[in-house]
C-alpha cells in the first residue's frame, strides 16, 4: 500500500507565493516520475509540472517561469514552489507518483490540497 499526502495549500493574495509538498509512504521500492496536477471548480484536472527521478522537469505553459518543481529522492517527497500567483491558479492541487513497489508498478494520487488565490 502506498499513500501520497499533500500539504502547504491555503489562501494567498494575488502576487503571493506558496510551497506545496507531497510525501509518499508505504511499501515503496523506488519512484520514477512525480508530478502535480490541478483541478479548478467546474474544470477538468490539468497537468502542472513533472519531475523524473533524474530531476528532469517539464511544465505546463501556465506554470513556466512562475512555478518550480523539485524532489528529495531520499525522502520520497516532491515540492512545488509557486510564485506570482494569480486568481486563475485557484484549484485543488494533486500530486501523483509512478511508484514501483516490491510487487508491482502503479500510479498513485494524493487527495489534494486547496490553493485559493484571492484578495
Amino acid at each position: 500500500q502506498v499513500q501520497l499526502v499533500e500539504s502547504g495549500g491555503g489562501l494567498v493574495q494575488p502576487g503571493g507565493s506558496l510551497r506545496l509538498s507531497c510525501s509518499a509512504s508505504g511499501s515503496i521500492f523506488s519512484i520514477n516520475a512525480m508530478g502535480w496536477y490541478r483541478q479548478a471548480p467546474g474544470k477538468e484536472r490539468e497537468f502542472v509540472a513533472r519531475i523524473t527521478s533524474g530531476s528532469v522537469t517539464n511544465y505546463a505553459d501556465s506554470a513556466k517561469g512562475r512555478f518550480t518543481i523539485s524532489r528529495d529522492n531520499a525522502k520520497n517527497t516532491v515540492h512545488l514552489q509557486m510564485n506570482s500567483l494569480k486568481p486563475e491558479d485557484t484549484a485543488v492541487y494533486y500530486c501523483n507518483a509512478d511508484v514501483i513497489t516490491y510487487r508491482y508498478r502503479d500510479i498513485y494520487w494524493g487527495k489534494g490540497t486547496l490553493v485559493d488565490v484571492s484578495a
